[in-house]
């Protein structure tokens, strides 16, 4: 009598790191950096009087922060 087994059983199933990233996941990824590039630019351009203007030099803080959110995204991105 010989072992066999089906196909079904020898399938892989597809893993959650191999899924692909919904459809959302890149353009809010680069608009994460692009939004923090625009913080720090506004920030330079209006020579400190915005986006925000009681934090002052912690705007640039702000900016990066919110690059550095799209940044790590881009460490799950598919």
């Amino acid at each position: 009598m010989a072992w066999t087994t089906s196909d079904s059983e020898n399938t892989p199933t597809p893993s959650s790191k191999d899924t692909p990233n919904p459809v959302w996941f890149k353009p809010v990824m680069f608009g994460f950096m692009l939004v923090g590039l625009v913080w720090i630019l506004i920030y330079y351009v209006s020579q400190s009087s915005w986006p925000v203007p009681s934090i002052g030099p912690w705007n640039i803080m702000v900016g990066f922060g919110i690059m550095f959110i799209g940044f790590l995204m881009t460490t799950r991105w598919r």
